[in-house]
């Protein structure tokens, strides 16, 4: 701690000289300081503004360069504290009609500044981060330190049976006891081959040994990681085949309890709208989300079940159990492939979601978001935990957000699915498109039947009531569909379309 108060001093006198020789040069420069007629604008430039630089970089906290963990941080950090003092310094300049300062010198001395800050900032986390760079230009280093450079650390250090009594103490004062009963029941927590941390950067990962450990435990909550699938990946690197993986997080549904049992009736609504605004809708909207990064670097933001569960399997893990515990929910995860290539999932309401079209090739349909994002990552973990339900989707489909399921009931959703029918890789009836996954259910007499034609916006198990439910009445009700198409094209799409009509607008089958 004394280390840390020492660092930020330092770099507010350094960024005190700053200031104060950039104003000064900047004036120069552009000779708009002229002591005998403005001896208001001296006085400004020497004392006062640097001053209210000091005071406004000490309210953004700035000065905590010294604890930032990689050189993002440090620029999002100078770059949003100088913002703020620019805004502040110019509203000042015009509440007092200060006119004799050109914008010259106050946006070239913000310029100055804000480079030399991000330049010695860089260069004090690199040295930071390399105990090589330490030594190199001679800094103090421990001696551990120092062992560590000169050789790598004995296979026996590494190997060393943990305590029990440390481990459990130190889990259980992070954690809760819960937490660390559940924990300890799912991996051997005095196995040297277990990472035990509590971390929220990948950092403190990358620095560990590749192909050592079989086992990974994070008790830092992931709602505090800025990266998490840079996070995931790292873990994925560090862990062989079968290696297992647990973590915790606050899903929105444990956040939104905990909050409206901390506070009393109407109050805990207010804040929860606040709360839901603020960390669930602003980091998801392109406008708001990287103002809402730079201020909270990613911090406590609010993650569903479903981003979290889908993030793990885009990552290369399979789930093998999920645990609710306090206001967390742990995982317990093993990995099963390497991370995909791709990732990422939008969080826009419109989407485009890839399918199985004709001849087997992959295309794009539109839709309305009706999931959590990476909802699509999960539909084997759906399959395996959830049964189906009318129309052959999933029952109790976690993954269905509130207004999704109010979209789905109106057939709002795949309006957007008129865009492929224009572009010619959809029909108005038809075996409605699949994923690779469900498309890998099907029969491969059905398989092979589907891939001859168009899929469809209105798929003919609407004109059946009520809807099949089974994946193998499903493949009847559609075989017998393509069958008739096949033999007469135009009447067959024609039947089905009023025979759905019907039993929509007059039976009331909806979506599900």
């Amino acid at each position: 701690m004394k280390t840390i108060n020492r660092t930020r001093i330092i770099f507010a006198l350094y960024d005190l000289v700053l200031v104060v020789l950039c104003t000064m040069a900047t004036a120069y420069l552009h000779n708009g300081l002229e002591v005998d007629k403005h001896s208001g604008s001296f006085l400004f430039a020497a004392i006062t503004f640097p001053l209210l630089w000091l005071f406004l970089s000490l309210v953004t906290r700035k000065f905590r360069i010294g604890e930032r963990s990689n050189q993002r941080e440090v620029f999002s950090s100078i770059i949003f504290s100088n913002f703020v003092i620019l805004s502040v310094i110019t509203i000042l300049l015009f509440f007092f009609r200060v006119h004799y300062f050109s914008r010259f010198i106050i946006f070239g001395t913000l310029a100055a500044i804000t480079f030399f800050e991000i330049l010695t900032g860089f260069i004090y986390v690199a040295i930071q981060k390399s105990v090589f760079l330490k030594d190199w230009i001679g800094l103090d280093i421990t001696e551990e330190q120092r062992r560590f450079i000169s050789q790598p650390p004995h296979p026996e250090i590494l190997s060393a049976p943990k305590e029990f009594d440390i481990m459990s103490e130190s889990i259980t004062e992070e954690a809760g006891e819960d937490a660390f009963s559940w924990i300890h029941s799912k991996i051997d927590i005095t196995d040297p081959r277990n990472l035990i941390l509590s971390t929220n950067t990948r950092f403190n990962i990358i620095n560990h040994p590749n192909g050592f450990y079989n086992g990974l435990v994070n008790l830092q909550r992931i709602n505090n990681l800025r990266r998490i699938n840079k996070f995931f990946e790292t873990v994925n690197s560090k862990l062989p085949y079968q290696g297992v993986f647990i973590g915790c997080v606050e899903t929105y549904w444990l956040r939104k309890q905990r909050i409206l049992t901390k506070f009393p009736p109407i109050l805990n609504h207010v804040v929860y709208a606040i709360d839901f605004l603020l960390n669930r809708v602003f980091p998801k909207i392109v406008i708001t989300r990287k103002l809402y990064f730079l201020i909270t670097r990613g911090k406590k933001r609010v993650i569903s079940r479903t981003e979290t569960l889908g993030r793990l399997y885009s990552c290369g893990f399979e789930i093998l159990e999920e645990k609710s515990i306090g206001d967390l929910l742990y995982w317990k995860a093993q990995k099963v492939k390497l991370p995909l290539k791709e990732s990422s999932s939008s969080y826009g309401i419109f989407i485009r979601l890839p399918r199985i079209g004709k001849n087997g090739e992959l295309f794009k349909v539109y839709k309305l978001r009706t999931m959590h994002a990476y909802a699509e990552y999960l539909q084997e973990y759906v399959y395996k935990t959830n049964k189906l339900d009318e129309g052959g989707k999933f029952k109790d489909d976690f993954r269905v957000t509130t207004i999704g399921k109010i979209l789905r009931n109106l057939w709002i959703d795949e309006l957007p699915m008129l865009v492929n029918v224009v572009k010619g890789n959809m029909k108005f009836v038809g075996v409605r498109p699949l994923t690779e996954q469900y498309f890998s259910l099907y029969a491969e007499e059905v398989r092979n039947k589907r891939i001859k034609g168009k899929p469809g916006l209105i798929p003919p198990y609407y004109a059946q009531y009520p809807s099949p439910v089974s994946i193998e009445d499903i493949q009847a009700n559609e075989m017998k569909y393509l069958l008739e198409y096949e033999q007469h094209p135009t009447k067959t799409d024609f039947k089905y379309f009023f025979m759905a009509m019907y039993y929509i607008f007059i039976r009331r089958a909806r979506s599900k």
